[in-house]
């Protein structure tokens, strides 16, 4: 998919409303480096992650992150405050981004890498095994799906966000989101239902 042809313009927010991460991105814009340095920890890693759910390998998350995160500091002039929600047009370019390499890429294979270990305080080694193989196996089956399906149900059942919201950041109506997403939660099913026992969901 081609990245929208204005990106030096922000999509309308149906909110309409200011948020804080629009005046960080005004405050980098007129100067501000710890502004700059607060919206990375933001979003950064949200940006890190979604991509990783969508391309299965952290090196190449890892450069969509980096190049949708410049994208949103050129952009920072330009900003049309109280118009757009910065998280929403990040996470739009990160698709795109995404879906554009794995495009560019598509006849190889994709490696899946580990999910990230789990942080000091977790369970003991026998549930943070579980939790590895399930991240492993979710990572696994995601990649399976058909693109949209996939970037659907990251963005609904990872990211957390809300269909509307999703339906900005694909472009789609929210009645596509609402089709892509249980479609791909059936496929998610079906792949994941022989693996049940073995990743410990007997007892979920």
């Amino acid at each position: 998919m081609a990245l929208p042809a204005r990106q030096d313009e922000a999509p309308a927010d149906p909110s309409g409303g200011a948020d804080t991460e629009a005046a960080l991105l005004a405050a980098f814009a007129a100067g501000d480096r710890h502004a700059a340095a607060e919206l990375t920890r933001r979003l950064g890693g949200k940006t890190f992650g979604l991509a990783l759910r969508l391309l299965g390998n952290p090196a190449e998350a890892e450069d969509v992150a980096q190049d949708a995160m410049l994208r949103l500091w050129r952009v920072a002039p330009n900003w049309r405050a109280g118009e757009a929600r910065v998280s929403t047009w990040l996470y739009r370019v990160t698709v795109n981004l995404a879906t554009d390499r794995r495009r560019r890429a598509r006849g190889g294979t994709t490696p899946l890498e580990a999910i990230d270990e789990p942080e000091d305080g977790a369970p003991g080694a026998a549930q943070r095994m579980i939790a590895a193989e399930r991240g492993e196996a979710l990572q696994a089956a995601l990649m399976q799906l058909p693109e949209r399906q996939r970037q659907a149900v990251v963005l609904r059942h990872i990211e957390e966000l809300g269909n509307p919201e999703i339906a900005e950041v694909m472009e789609i109506s929210t009645e596509a989101v609402e089709s892509l997403t249980a479609r791909g939660k059936r496929a998610l099913t079906a792949i994941l239902a022989g693996r049940r026992a073995e990743l410990g969901y007997d007892d979920d």
